[in-house]
């Protein structure tokens, strides 16, 4: 067995095989083979880009010209969805631990005036518009929550199976807001990720408010009984 083997190596052994040139084409397709097991989009394209620049070297040294043509032209486009990636990945934590401002929205919507007593809607109306309040306060009173600047309002009617308005919305002080259409709404929601996970998080928090609520006026009600 030990003769057979080193015959075999005799006749088949290449020096060459193992020589420096050769080490990042060896690094280069262990770093493809690694990019199959990872199974999101990032570690893929850092291991794809590293894998090409090992080619590329390698390619460069052995004279692999097509492999070399190959690899260059993979580099940077590994590279661009590898940068698009990971933009995408901050404004979504981004949005995800609170950051609310939405400044760049604004150029999409209109400006509207409220008086002290003014309904910008009641409950079971019609919803077409999301509302964002630049200034004065306002008040849900179905919930006895207060709105203030900063504070998006109107989403839940974009998520009813209706089409209607689930809370009506007083103004308390002189006020000022944005509105923009629901149709503008849904192309925003797709096109910027900060707004659509933003609207997700706004929805939920009203729905847990409501949630809230109801578990106190239950609370209140199993205590009266008590009594």
């Amino acid at each position: 067995m030990i003769n057979w083997l080193a015959h075999w190596a005799e006749v088949h052994y290449d020096p060459s095989a193992l020589s420096w040139r050769m080490a990042p084409g060896y690094l280069g397709a262990v770093l493809i083979v690694a990019s199959f097991f990872v199974r999101t989009m990032i570690p893929l394209r850092a291991l794809s880009a590293a894998s090409n620049v090992c080619i590329i070297v390698y390619a460069c040294l052995d004279a692999q010209y097509p492999t070399l043509v190959l690899n260059i032209a993979l580099l940077p486009l590994n590279i661009v969805r590898l940068v698009q990636m990971m933009k995408l990945v901050r404004r979504v934590r981004s949005a995800a631990r609170g950051d609310r401002a939405m400044d760049w929205l604004k150029r999409y919507m209109i400006r509207r005036r409220c008086t002290p007593g003014q309904f910008l809607f009641r409950k079971g109306d019609i919803a077409d518009t999301l509302y964002y309040i630049v200034s004065g306060r306002f008040r849900i009173p179905e919930l006895g929550i207060h709105l203030v600047p900063g504070d998006f309002f109107g989403e839940l009617g974009l998520l009813a199976p209706d089409g209607r308005r689930t809370q009506s919305l007083e103004c308390v002080d002189q006020a000022n807001v944005l509105a923009i259409r629901y149709e503008q709404v849904h192309e925003l929601f797709f096109q910027n990720p900060d707004f659509g996970f933003y609207f997700m998080q706004l929805g939920a928090a009203r729905l847990f408010d409501r949630v809230r609520l109801l578990e106190q006026e239950l609370g209140k009600r199993k205590a009266e009984v008590a009594v």
